[in-house]
C-alpha cells in the first residue's frame, strides 16, 4: 500500500491555529462506516449519539512544558530541545535543533544554568540522549523553565497553555496532547454521565510518533515509535462488562484506540496491565476493541489518517475529509472532530 493512496489536498487557511473559546463549540461530523452517510452538528450534540450502558474511554495523559530553549556551554550557540521520553537515572530522549551542533559530550544550558544536559549520545532515529543535572525537583523546573511543544503547523503563540491539556489530563508524561479530548468540558462528561454513559480511562504518553512523517513509500516498511501505556484493573472489568451487556465502547482519540487494541491484541481480554506499544494500525488490520471512536482530521499521509481509514474503510474516510474541506471545517489539534460510529 503506497503513502500516496492516503494523501489528500488542504488547503492551508483550514488549518487551525488558535483553539475556540469553548471547547464544545467545534463542529463534529458524523459519519457512519457501514453506509458511509455524513452528518454534520456541533461536539455539543455528543450527547445525542451517546446510549445509556455505552463507554467513552479517554486517554488521561498530560502534556509536559516539553520545549526547552537553551545555549550550548561552549560556544553559546542558541539551541531547542524537545523531551520526548525519560530514561532512568534523569536521562532523557530528545529532538534537538540543530542536531548537527550537539554531539556526545556537549553541554547545553537552561536559564541561566538552573538545568544542565549533557548529551550521552545519539539516538536511533536522529534524536539525542541528554543526561539532565538540577537540584530541586525537575517537573518544577520544567514547568518554570519549559513551554508547551504545539506542533510546527500551529505558527500561533497559545495564550493559556491548559488549552492544550484535556480538562481530565493527570498522568505527566506526553510531548503532544490526545487532541480529541480537548472537545470535552467537565460540564459536558457529567451530563454524559447522568445519561447513563460510563467514562473510563486508559493512559498512552504520546511521543515521537506524532512528530515523525511516514518517510518510505510503501506503508508497511513504516516503523512506529514505541509509547508508553497503562490500564487499571478497575478500567478492565468495566470495558468487560460493556461488551458483556452488549453496549459500545466508544474511544476518545487514536491514542486510545492504540492502547485498546495493544491490550487485546497481546492479552486477548481487557486487563490490568503496562508496557510499550509501537502498533501500527493501517488498512487490513482488523479492529477488535472499540465500537466507535471520536477524532480529530489528520494531516495527509499520516499515520493517523491510516489509522481511521482501518476502521471505518478508506473510500468513506476520504470522502469524509472532502466533505469536510468542502464545508470548510477546521483541521487538526484546534480543529474540529469526527464521530466513527
Amino acid at each position: 500500500m503506497k503513502i500516496d493512496d492516503f494523501d489528500f489536498n488542504l488547503p492551508e487557511k483550514l488549518i487551525a491555529q488558535t483553539p475556540l473559546q469553548d471547547r464544545t463549540a467545534s463542529r463534529l461530523l458524523v459519519l457512519d462506516r457501514e453506509s458511509g452517510a455524513i452528518k454534520d452538528g456541533t461536539f455539543s450534540d455528543m450527547i445525542d449519539e451517546l446510549d445509556e450502558g455505552d463507554c467513552l474511554v479517554l486517554n488521561d495523559t498530560r502534556v509536559l512544558p516539553a520545549r526547552l530553549f537553551g545555549v550550548k556551554e561552549d560556544t553559546g550557540a542558541q539551541i531547542e530541545v524537545l523531551l520526548l521520553k525519560q530514561l532512568e537515572n534523569d536521562q532523557w530522549e530528545t529532538l534537538i535543533k540543530p542536531a548537527k551542533r550537539v554531539k556526545a559530550g556537549t553541554v547545553i544550558q537552561f536559564g541561566d544554568g538552573r538545568l544542565r544536559a549533557t548529551c550521552v549520545r545519539e539516538a536511533d532515529h536522529g534524536g539525542r540522549i541528554l543526561q539532565m543535572e538540577y537540584e530541586g525537583i525537575f517537573h518544577e523546573i520544567l514547568d518554570e523553565l519549559g513551554e508547551m511543544p504545539l506542533p510546527p503547523y500551529i505558527k500561533e503563540t497559545l495564550a493559556d497553555q491548559e488549552r492544550y491539556q484535556t480538562v481530565y489530563a493527570k498522568h505527566r508524561g506526553s510531548a503532544a496532547a490526545p487532541t480529541a479530548g480537548l472537545h470535552f468540558t467537565t460540564e459536558l462528561l457529567e451530563r454524559i454521565q447522568q445519561k447513563g454513559v460510563h467514562v473510563t480511562f486508559v493512559t498512552l504518553h504520546v511521543g515521537l510518533g506524532t512528530f515523525r512523517p511516514v518517510s518510505v513509500e510503501r506503508i508497511e516498511e513504516h516503523q512506529m515509535h514505541a509509547e508508553f501505556y497503562q490500564m487499571s484493573e478497575g478500567t478492565a472489568r468495566l470495558l468487560t462488562s460493556v461488551r458483556e451487556n452488549g453496549k459500545r465502547i466508544i474511544a476518545v482519540g487514536t491514542t486510545s484506540v492504540r492502547t485498546l487494541e495493544t491490550i487485546i491484541q497481546e492479552h486477548g481480554e481487557f486487563r490490568e496491565c503496562s508496557g510499550w506499544t509501537s502498533i501500527f494500525i493501517y488498512p487490513g488490520y482488523v479492529i477488535k476493541a472499540i465500537d466507535a471512536m471520536v477524532t480529530n482530521f489528520h494531516l495527509p499521509k499520516s499515520t493517523l489518517v491510516m489509522l481511521v481509514s482501518a476502521f471505518a474503510g478508506k473510500e468513506n474516510i476520504m470522502k469524509a475529509y472532502q466533505h469536510a474541506v468542502n464545508e470548510r471545517y477546521r483541521f487538526f489539534s484546534f480543529g474540529d472532530a469526527m464521530l466513527i460510529r
